[in-house]
């Protein structure tokens, strides 16, 4: 489970709704809609860049047999990692760490390639996902996350009730998923494992609308120009933590949802 990013901007402006409070409202408004446009656009094309490159490596005879070893147990397969197999499940983090204390340094053009690297790597790292499940299974339940997702995010963007006191409670859950996940690998608890799923799919979906409002609410606080270095390298932290939260919601709903692959 990736770390999120660091949202560590260097402004050169001090914060505060004021800035915006003689800012025309229209204008802003146009403002804020293109950006969070953007923003989606960002995190669709890292998960479709994630799609190809998973789909690529799983139908390739030759690059699946570089990241995973296929057996069988109990009339299902199991999938295990190469070398190079941990490398692709690790580096995402890396990329993630990357961005998250380096992006004041980063140019706009180098955080977007680092995005990009890091959509990739994620694409290597869940293609065991098409040796696990069944196509059928895997594609009905990332329109089934697509769904919740839109839903949820739309919700952030649209309430008025102020979500930093449950972002605050998610982030607390999230790091209590990863404590309980690492505990979780010696124990090799099914009941724990279950645990970790429900409140993981919960804690991913508060983290969304959370996250959604930020967004938002940093857009208005901020109002940093259209075509800025800020906002350029501003969108692509935002479409990765979008990104993540998909992401895992999808991989822990795969747990509900994904039928397995027979041996056969």
């Amino acid at each position: 489970m990736a770390l999120r990013p660091d949202y560590r901007f260097q402004t050169g402006a001090p914060a505060g709704w004021g800035r915006v409070a003689t800012a025309d409202a229209a204008a802003v408004d146009a403002g804020l809609r293109a950006y969070m446009l953007r923003v989606y656009n960002w995190m669709a094309s890292g998960l479709t860049l994630t799609g190809i490159v998973a789909l690529l490596i799983a139908t390739s005879p030759g690059l699946q047999a570089m990241f995973w070893q296929v057996s069988t147990s109990g009339g299902y397969r199991v999938v295990t990692p190469t070398l190079l197999g941990w490398a692709a499940m690790l580096s995402p983090l890396a990329f993630v760490l990357v961005l998250s204390f380096g992006i004041n340094k980063l140019s706009k053009t180098s955080a977007q390639a680092v995005f990009w690297l890091f959509a990739a790597a994620m694409g290597a790292s869940l293609s065991n996902i098409f040796l696990r499940y069944t196509g059928e299974s895997i594609a009905s339940t990332f329109f089934i996350t697509a769904g919740m997702f839109a839903a949820i995010s739309l919700y952030g963007y649209t309430t008025r009730t102020d979500l930093t006191r449950m972002g605050s409670f998610m982030m607390m859950g999230l790091i209590g998923i990863i404590l309980a996940m690492l505990v979780n690998f010696f124990l090799q608890s099914t009941a724990l494992h279950f645990a970790i799923t429900v409140i993981g799919v919960i804690v991913f979906v508060g983290l969304t609308a959370y996250d959604t409002q930020r967004i938002k609410a940093d857009y208005i606080e901020h109002a940093y120009a259209e075509g800025t270095e800020l906002a350029g390298k501003r969108s692509v932290m935002d479409a990765l933590a979008l990104y993540l939260n998909f992401i895992n919601l999808f991989m822990l709903l795969l747990q509900f949802l994904g039928v397995r692959q027979n041996s056969d």
